[in-house]
């Protein structure tokens, strides 16, 4: 079993400690390849450094809507120039946050857009973070329009999904459908298009119902995808093999 962790900060403090023993522990647990998006334009050089580490770890660049005070605008031009220079696989982590107090709604969505300029600029796609903003984010994608890539940890409903899929726009599912709780999003990862489809952990944030309280990490990833495999009532071989396909497709990551 080969999967691919489309959404993990593998460059946190967090594994800062024990990073070499996180990931092999990941890759004992058949996680072979995982998607490391940024935060802000201070954490890029490290980030940087921990994918040159391990070969296996994909960057993308981008300013996260939650990092708000941290961010510039000629951090933008900054970026513009790690993605000539780096070659990411995506640009991100980008994208809206109206459940946060205090974050400027307008400047929010000035960082996204400019983004989203980049990435269609480029041909990458974007990792996109929508909470309580999927309306929103669905509406900038339309204006920028000739976008692809993921809105991670999604937690919309069906019609925002069906939206995204019509627009290029995958879905990344990580530890919150693990909790038997999550009514809607366990029907929405049931019966959604299996090319829509992407495993991630959000690392070390989100960890399923079997790690509540601890910090997670990428080798808990079969977890999810054995709960999304009951759910759609397939084996999970085949659940892996159709998500890796579909993260190979997005972010074009090597055979």
């Amino acid at each position: 079993m080969r999967l691919v962790d489309s959404h993990s900060h593998f460059d946190a403090a967090e594994f800062d400690a024990d990073r070499a023993a996180a990931h092999a522990r990941a890759l004992a647990a058949g996680v072979a390849r995982q998607v490391v998006p940024a935060v802000d334009a201070a954490g890029w050089p490290k980030l940087k450094q921990v994918c040159s580490e391990f070969h296996d770890l994909h960057p993308a660049y981008g300013l996260h809507p939650m990092y708000l005070e941290s961010h510039r605008p000629e951090h933008l031009r900054e970026l513009r120039a790690w993605i000539e220079r780096e070659r990411p696989v995506a640009v991100g982590e980008c994208g809206l946050d109206f459940f946060v107090e205090g974050l400027d709604a307008d400047a929010q969505q000035r960082y996204f857009e400019e983004q989203l300029k980049l990435a269609r600029e480029f041909d990458l796609p974007v990792v996109v973070h929508a909470r309580r903003a999927v309306d929103a984010v669905i509406a900038a994608i339309r204006r920028i329009g000739t976008l692809r890539g993921v809105v991670h940890s999604f937690s919309g409903s069906a019609e925002q999904a069906a939206q995204l899929h019509k627009l290029g726009f995958l879905l990344g599912i990580g530890g919150p459908v693990t909790y038997e709780r999550a009514n809607r999003l366990r029907g929405i990862v049931a019966a959604m298009p299996l090319e829509q489809l992407l495993l991630e952990t959000d690392a070390p944030d989100q960890p399923g119902a079997a790690h509540r309280g601890e910090r997670n990490e990428p080798a808990f990833l079969p977890e999810v995808l054995g709960v999304i495999a009951g759910l759609r009532g397939i084996d999970p071989d085949d659940l892996a093999a159709a998500t890796t396909a579909n993260a190979e497709r997005l972010f074009r990551l090597p055979l």
